[in-house]
């Protein structure tokens, strides 16, 4: 099984002391716009899509059992203000559930879990950090310079908000959530949201709520940068086991 909540008690209270090492993998991630093509769940997806990969490709190791937990879709997610279908909740909220869910399973003995975030948002990434750092639990930074250089030249540009990488993402796990007639004729939108200073995607100049380069978006790209991206998540258990 890859799913904690398939298992019964039982086979929690198993897993719990199971002679390989137990990890959890908690998919996080935001619920907004991304552009007029993209699902508003692309970052719980890509999210979700990391761990799925990444516990079958540990499927069979001898030294550690990977399970992953439900996600948590909603984040702190201003920037998308003014746009249909944002839905963020604050920095202490997320705080409290991300904080009080590790409490609940290290007091079962399952202390080895694994936050994996894919929305980028600073305040969001800050209250992550906290996190880990407060709860004793790992995240995956990707934006981190040594997983950042590992990625596409989208992503390191900071446009890379519903552009070619995320939706090239999408594209290899969901196809059917892209709206490809819509997508092949998005122009390309040069706003670096890494920068300091941007507030929201509007006064940002992403009038259509994504940056990057959508319509160069292949499912093909996404396979490739799902791979390296579980090789990230694969090499991030291995230091948490």
């Amino acid at each position: 099984m890859t799913y904690f909540a398939d298992l019964s008690s039982r086979q929690v209270a198993a897993f719990a002391s199971d002679a390989r090492v137990p990890v959890l993998l908690l998919p996080v991630g935001a619920v907004e716009p991304h552009g007029p093509h993209a699902p508003l769940g692309t970052d719980p997806l890509i999210s979700r899509g990391m761990c799925e990969r990444a516990a079958a490709r540990l499927a069979g190791d001898p030294g550690v059992r990977v399970l992953i937990l439900p996600e948590v879709p909603y984040g702190v997610t201003r920037f998308a203000a003014g746009f249909a279908g944002g839905v963020s909740i604050g920095e202490e909220t997320l705080y409290a559930l991300l904080t009080e869910i590790c409490g609940a399973l290290a007091e079962q003995g399952l202390t080895r879990i694994l936050l994996v975030n894919n929305h980028f948002e600073p305040a969001h990434l800050a209250v992550l950090r906290r996190v880990a750092e407060t709860a004793g639990v790992g995240f995956v930074d990707l934006v981190r310079r040594r997983y950042a250089a590992r990625l596409t030249d989208e992503f390191r540009s900071g446009e890379c908000h519903a552009g070619q990488y995320e939706t090239s993402l999408v594209l290899a796990d969901r196809p059917d959530l892209v709206d490809a007639a819509v997508q092949r004729d998005l122009p390309a939108v040069h706003v670096d949201l890494a920068r300091g200073g941007v507030t929201d995607f509007a006064s940002a100049g992403m009038t259509e709520a994504y940056c990057g380069n959508p319509a160069q978006a292949t499912a093909e790209e996404g396979e490739k940068t799902f791979s390296v991206l579980t090789d990230i998540l694969v090499e991030a258990i291995r230091e948490l086991a």
